[in-house]
Formats: structure tokens, C-alpha cells, sequence
């Protein structure tokens, strides 16, 4: 190598030396003083979003716990009052059904008593007919002889 360009190296490399050192000087200050605060919030904040985020889901998990309970006490509800309005037409059918059989019961009396009227009218007829046959039958016979004494 050239003894010229050795020299102007070795010029050059203690011309840059303060340079290094400087630079290295503010790397580790800043590295030490800077940047680890840095680090040192990025951190703080990193747990307080992960403890956050903790929070949420918990809350979350409540809310779906306390919304799957709404759920079973609106279902429970519904079965409730589902159950109330079988129970209210169980109670009317019954009661349709004991109405039916009063009206059966009053129409099958008022049949039974126009038979008996009708058998005591029909029974007060045929008397009337025998009554009225056996004075018609004497008339005739009345009339017939009569008619043969003539």
C-alpha cells in the first residue's frame, strides 16, 4: 500500500474518532436515559390495554351470562303465561261442556215431558174416540134398527 494513502487513512480514522465516540456517548445515553423510560411506558401501557382488555372480556362475559339469564326467565314467562291460557281454555271448555249438558239435560226433561203430555193427550183422545165410538155406534145401531122398524 501507498505510504501517502496510509497516511491520510490513519488522518482520517483520527479525524472520526471523536465522531465515534460522540455517537457511541449519545447511543448509550440515549439507550439509558431515553429510551428505557420508553420502554418503560410502552410497557405500562401494554399492561394497562392487556388489563383493560381483561376487563371488557369479564364485562363481556356478564353481559352474555346476564343476557342468557334474561333469556330463561323471558322463556319461563312465556311458558307461564302459555300455561295460564291452557288452563283458562280448559276452564271454559269445561264449563261449554257443563252448559251443553245443562241444555241436553233441560231440552232431553222438556222431550220427556211433552211425551207424557202427548201419551196423556193421546191416552184422553182415545178415550174420547172409545166414548164417542160407543155413542156413535148406539146411534147407528139406534138409526139402523129404527130404519128397519119403518
Amino acid at each position: 500500500m501507498d505510504p501517502k494513502l496510509q497516511r491520510q487513512l490513519g488522518e482520517l480514522i483520527i479525524t472520526a474518532l471523536p465522531t465515534l465516540f460522540l455517537f457511541f456517548f449519545i447511543y448509550f445515553y440515549l439507550r439509558r436515559f431515553f429510551f428505557s423510560k420508553i420502554v418503560r411506558v410502552l410497557d405500562e401501557r401494554r399492561q394497562a390495554t392487556s388489563g383493560t382488555r381483561k376487563a371488557a372480556d369479564e364485562s363481556l362475559k356478564r353481559a352474555e351470562a346476564k343476557a342468557a339469564e334474561y333469556e330463561e326467565k323471558l322463556r319461563a314467562a312465556r311458558s307461564g303465561i302459555y300455561k295460564d291460557q291452557e288452563e283458562q281454555r280448559k276452564k271454559w271448555r269445561d264449563e261449554q261442556a257443563a252448559a251443553l249438558a245443562e241444555a241436553r239435560e233441560k231440552t232431553d226433561r222438556r222431550i220427556k215431558e211433552a211425551k207424557a203430555s202427548l201419551d196423556v193427550e193421546t191416552a184422553a183422545a182415545k178415550a174420547s174416540l172409545a166414548a164417542q165410538s160407543d155413542a156413535l155406534a148406539e146411534q147407528i145401531s139406534k138409526s139402523i134398527l129404527a130404519g128397519r122398524m119403518n
